[in-house]
């Protein structure tokens, strides 16, 4: 079965040698039906248990046989961290537990009620965050927590630090991809990941493009960890259209510990 990107930008990207930043088309569709075919591009394949704490999405609309594709990141036994724009429909099945992304030990179908999003999105950019409040889910060694900085590291912005991001989106070859995809990657400043993008909000993160590697369409609101120390320090919210000429982007969790604070009493 074809995929069908949501490729917004890609004329802009042919004609600038400026890498046009993408916060649109990071959600391709697939069928119900069928699995993907087939990366965070130039990753390499995870490790079973490597990410205990990463779960696919299928994002679904009702009275339709097709989904988009996203991630999402376990923070307690009933919450995922996530993008906004990957809860803009009526329901997400959630899976759990393996690195075949949509082949997980197990799945939920959590309904739009149980979305929250952050409320200045997207009016206003570095405010793609949003959670899913799930039924109570079982820890092992396949399914468990990430934990989130603490408030100590509120204004930490792990500049120059090693992380790991992990998902099931797009492949170098254009499919996406079925078993999970990780890279290492280290943490750049806003300012020399500005050099890339022209601009972008405080609240944002990037990821120094190297070896080819980058986030791409599908990988949305996977984490990112760093290596020392796991903790989630950023949700996958924006690359470059090509995927392959500019720096990995995330939204910033250090600057919404107290938003998560509030909606879900989990804080460190």
């Amino acid at each position: 079965m074809k995929l069908f990107l949501l490729t917004l930008s890609v004329a802009l990207a042919a004609v600038s040698a400026t890498p046009a930043l993408n916060r649109t088309a990071m959600l391709p569709r697939v069928t119900i039906h069928e699995g993907p075919d087939g990366r965070i591009v130039n990753g390499y394949p995870a490790p079973e248990g490597k990410a205990p704490y990463i779960v696919g999405l299928l994002i679904r609309t009702d009275g339709s046989n097709g989904a988009a594709v996203g991630a999402g990141t376990i923070i307690s036994n009933d919450w995922i961290l996530t993008a906004a724009h990957c809860l803009t429909t009526d329901s997400v099945d959630i899976h759990y537990g393996s690195n075949w992304g949509w082949k997980g030990s197990f799945s939920q179908n959590v309904r739009r009620d149980n979305f929250i999003s952050h409320p200045n999105w997207p009016a206003e950019g570095g405010r793609d965050i949003g959670l899913i409040r799930t039924p109570w889910v079982d820890f092992n060694n396949l399914v468990n927590k990430v934990a989130l900085p603490s408030f100590n590291e509120e204004h930490d912005r792990f500049t120059d630090t090693w992380a790991v991001a992990c998902g099931w989106g797009g492949m170098d070859n254009g499919d996406l991809a079925e078993w999970l995809q990780c890279m290492d990657v280290q943490i750049i400043s806003n300012s020399e990941c500005e050099q890339a993008y022209g601009t972008v909000a405080s609240t944002d993160m990037c990821t120094r493009m190297a070896d080819g590697k980058s986030s791409c369409g599908g990988d949305s609101g996977g984490p990112l960890v760093t290596h020392d120390n796991p903790r989630l320090v950023g949700v996958i919210t924006f690359g470059s259209v090509s995927c392959h000429n500019g720096p990995s982007g995330y939204t910033r969790t250090t600057d919404y510990l107290g938003w998560i604070r509030d909606h879900t009493g989990i804080s460190y």
